[in-house]
């Protein structure tokens, strides 16, 4: 049986509050359905994965096909690249990860659906009758707990940051760090159910996980402590930072740091070695996935000589978008539309620990734990760059097409048969 805490509503059962909303959701589905039917309307956009069928082929049989033969440069090869290239922009994997999923039922949250027009009168009243339940009631109580949990978590680690370093020191370090983002996940009404607890992290290793929102590390550090790494910052999230490392040993790095991948290495290799020390949380991806995949993890932490403890986390989307799309949304705007959902519900896969094989490049073996992660929280493997969200793509990639078909090519002059 899975380990799960669910912290749930303040003030109804969570069993009963899912349900419910559940039942809801699917009444308000099929009222829109019946209606969208008897005006003709289309009410999904049509499903955009696997628009266009690949099959497993080879760069060279691929190539073969237009040209049919020769050794040497065609200009027929132009077609097989001309064809990618508009099968990319077409059916974009990289692009459409970056969006919120179309839900095939109506949560009551937002007009998801890019056609929905007035249904009926009920579904208007139910909807109003939502937005008032969630920002009547729910909002102002959650800020409230948010703001608790936050200003516990500032006055206790500065109190216990005074303390000589000891093992009561470090006791009430975790029982302080655990007690108060379990407040701040009470804050969010999460619903989170815990699997395989037997393989959490534990102290000299590294944890990875998925990334689909900021909110992934309170999920995370209410069941466990960890050290946080990440750039410092000024400001109110800076005063916290500060105070945060005076208790526990996290790792934050200027901006002029964070570039030098031997520094930020040591630093990391120097923490997991000392075993008294608790385990780095890091999420390799290093930018928020919409919940349907795992893209390519940067290969720094997997160059490190520890043991790695992957870990999945998938968010259920029935009952509130989690993913956090940086480039659209703000910090403080996102919070509000997560304290203003319904509720925060994921499940966790703790996934047995792993370390490099002999003969094995940080590449592959980042590659492998990633591999791990997306089938345990039946995610997308996709080894696409997430940085491709803001950035371009990076000449390698060219270069590695490039080299790839200048290889076909070579061999092709080599082989007789193909002469």
């Amino acid at each position: 049986m899975p380990n799960t805490r669910e912290p749930g509503d303040l003030l109804l059962p969570c069993g009963i509050y899912m349900k419910t909303l559940l039942k809801i959701f699917e009444w308000a589905t099929l009222r829109m359905e019946r209606g969208a039917k008897e005006r003709n309307q289309q009410l999904y956009k049509p499903c955009s994965n696997g628009i266009i069928a690949k099959e497993p082929v080879s760069l060279e049989q691929e190539i073969q096909e237009p040209r049919g033969g020769g050794g040497e440069f065609d200009m027929s090869d132009i077609l097989y690249f001309c064809r990618r290239g508009v099968e990319s922009i077409v059916d974009d994997e990289v692009t459409k990860r970056f969006t919120a999923e179309e839900l095939e039922s109506w949560n009551l949250l937002t007009r998801s659906n890019y056609n929905l027009h007035h249904i009926s009168a009920r579904l208007t009243v139910l909807w109003g009758l939502g937005v008032l339940i969630r920002y009547g009631f729910l909002l102002p109580l959650r800020v409230t707990l948010a703001v608790t949990g936050v200003g516990l978590l500032v006055v206790l680690t500065s109190i216990v940051g005074w303390l000589p370093n000891s093992r009561m020191k470090k006791y009430l370090s975790e029982k302080v760090n655990l007690m108060c983002y379990r407040i701040c996940v009470r804050a969010l009404t999460a619903i989170i159910t815990y699997h395989d607890s037997d393989n959490k992290p534990k102290n000299g290793g590294i944890c990875v996980a998925n990334h689909t929102s900021p909110i992934d590390v309170l999920i995370l550090a209410s069941d466990g402590c960890y050290s946080m790494v990440g750039q410092a910052h000024g400001g109110l999230m800076g005063f916290i930072q500060k105070t945060l490392v005076k208790a526990c040993p996290h790792i934050w790095f200027e901006r002029s740091e964070v570039k030098d991948r031997h520094l930020v290495a040591k630093r990391l290799s120097d923490h997991v070695a000392d075993k008294t020390k608790l385990p780095i949380l890091i999420f390799p991806e290093g930018t928020c996935i919409n919940n349907t995949s795992v893209m390519m993890f940067k290969k720094g932490s997997f160059e490190i000589d520890c043991t790695i403890y992957p870990v999945a986390i998938k968010y259920d989307p029935r009952f509130g978008n989690a993913f956090w799309n940086s480039s659209k949304f703000r910090m403080v705007t996102y919070l509000l539309h997560m304290m203003s959902s319904w509720a925060v519900v994921c499940s966790v896969w703790y996934l047995p620990p792993m370390k490099r094989e002999e003969g094995e490049d940080a590449v592959q073996f980042a590659n492998r734990v990633k591999s791990a992660i997306a089938r345990k929280g039946g995610l997308v493997d996709l080894l696409w760059d997430g940085g491709l969200k803001r950035s371009k793509v990076k000449e390698v990639f060219k270069e590695e097409q490039q080299k790839l078909y200048s290889k076909v090519l070579v061999s092709r002059q080599e082989d007789p048969e193909h002469s």
